[in-house]
């Protein structure tokens, strides 16, 4: 197939279009593995399509000292080592370089290893159908050493399979898979991530609740509405995502902080965790591209509040929306605005969540006329923040918590924090957003 259009939003939607090509893989015979990191987003939807178990398959490449992007091979469980002799001949990298960067790779190999399987063993793939899946190939080295791997853990059938690659991958990997399946061959090809509208990097969070959702946790809502659209607010044009699950609960604005836009990878990752618990979520820019480099209007929290003032009104004019109760998720600079908007709106708005924010920003007066139930989750590491936080709880009239995720720091960085903040905001937002309170904001 040759295909010069193939574009992406982000992993979740290239998963979905990929499994739309592997219905005939459906069956009790088949398992799925994932490349980690990037591409257990993308595996994640095609195991849920074809009611699969989900594993992984830990590869890392091993990149050009020099030029680590490019892959002159990978390295993967079971001792598994494949080279590309022709990459490494033309990038004249010599026996010792080569040791070194394995040695490297080899201890971050076994870190992800332990982190992602823990004391589990990996899935039984004896007479199985094998489904690898990665976000993508390129020189196709870690995709080579997955498919080498899941035969010599007994695979009876191997299908590699990914959103997007090079014209003449089949030419490279029809050796090590039975079956190879692809969205796109896009020519020219240069490299995975230009055809992702989103290639920001996986975490370790995502890759474990990913993981454990397909081991048995609840599984996600099925998403009515998930598409990018431009709101109207205050004299411009903002970009944002708005995902509608089927027969949610309330929608969630997310006010983002400190310049980022709707591609914060923490503010992403709480937002999806809301949409499988039933909510719906508008991730939108707060700031205009031109704007985000300007300090002073990432402090402005009357600009930012106004804006989002004026972005939760647009979703009184939304089908999806307009009958759903309203609720407000700030980060730093974002929380500001968010309690900003809730003064301004009143009982409009059903709940607030701050992670890690500076809801002091907002003001005195602002905070004083917040009615609704607000809750401020910070890391115990984040001294600084704690101390605001609980000055500005000191100045609500509303119902409030102030809750302390241990061992976190400013940005929720360590392992499981964020997963707690998202935790945190469902419960919070469950319990506060009431059925048949639909959004109507002035």
């Amino acid at each position: 197939m040759h295909v010069t259009d193939t574009h992406f939003t982000d992993r979740t939607d290239a998963g979905r279009k990929l499994a739309a090509r592997l219905g005939h893989l459906r069956g009790p015979g088949t398992v799925v593995v994932a490349l980690p990191r990037g591409g257990v987003p993308v595996a994640a939807e095609v195991a849920a399509a074809l009611g699969a178990p989900l594993d992984i398959c830990v590869i890392r490449k091993l990149g050009v000292p020099y030029q680590p992007e490019l892959g002159m091979g990978a390295i993967g469980e079971d001792g598994v080592r494949v080279l590309n002799d022709q990459v490494m001949r033309l990038a004249g990298v010599s026996a010792e370089q080569l040791a070194r960067v394995e040695q490297a790779e080899r201890a971050e190999l076994e870190r992800r290893a332990r982190r992602y399987r823990g004391d589990r063993p990996p899935a039984d793939l004896r007479g199985r159908t094998v489904v690898v899946v990665d976000d993508g190939v390129a020189t196709g080295s870690t995709a080579r050493a997955a498919c080498r791997i899941v035969r010599a853990r007994g695979a009876d059938r191997v299908v590699l399979a990914v959103p997007v690659a090079p014209g003449d991958w089949t030419d490279r990997l029809s050796d090590v898979a039975d079956e190879l399946v692809c969205v796109g061959t896009p020519s020219p090809f240069f490299a995975i991530g230009e055809f992702y509208a989103d290639f920001s990097q996986t975490g370790d969070d995502e890759v474990l609740r990913l993981l454990a959702e397909a081991r048995g946790g609840h599984p996600p809502a099925p998403v009515e509405v998930d598409r990018e659209l431009t709101v109207p607010a205050a004299g411009v044009l903002l970009a944002g995502r708005l995902t509608v699950p089927a027969r949610a609960a309330g929608v969630v604005v997310f006010a983002h902080g400190s310049g980022s836009s709707r591609h914060s990878p923490r503010n992403r990752f709480v937002a999806a965790y809301l949409n499988r618990a039933g909510l719906a979520t508008l991730l939108f820019d707060l700031l205009t591209e031109a704007e985000e480099p300007d300090r002073r209007k990432v402090f402005d929290v009357d600009l930012l509040g106004a804006r989002l003032t004026a972005v939760a009104g647009r979703l009184a004019d939304q089908e999806e929306t307009q009958e759903l109760p309203l609720g407000l998720f700030g980060a730093s600079t974002g929380a500001a605005a968010a309690l900003w908007t809730a003064a301004r709106l009143g009982d409009d708005v059903r709940a607030v969540v701050s992670r890690g924010g500076r809801p002091d920003l907002a003001g005195p007066g602002r905070l004083a006329a917040v009615t609704a139930p607000t809750l401020l989750v910070v890391g115990a590491r984040d001294d600084t923040v704690i101390d605001l936080n609980r000055q500005a709880r000191s100045r609500l009239r509303c119902e409030s918590e102030l809750a302390v995720v241990p061992h976190a720091g400013h940005l929720f960085e360590e392992p499981g924090t964020l997963d707690r903040v998202a935790e945190l905001a469902r419960d919070w937002f469950l319990r506060h957003l009431p059925p048949g309170s639909p959004v109507r904001p002035a």
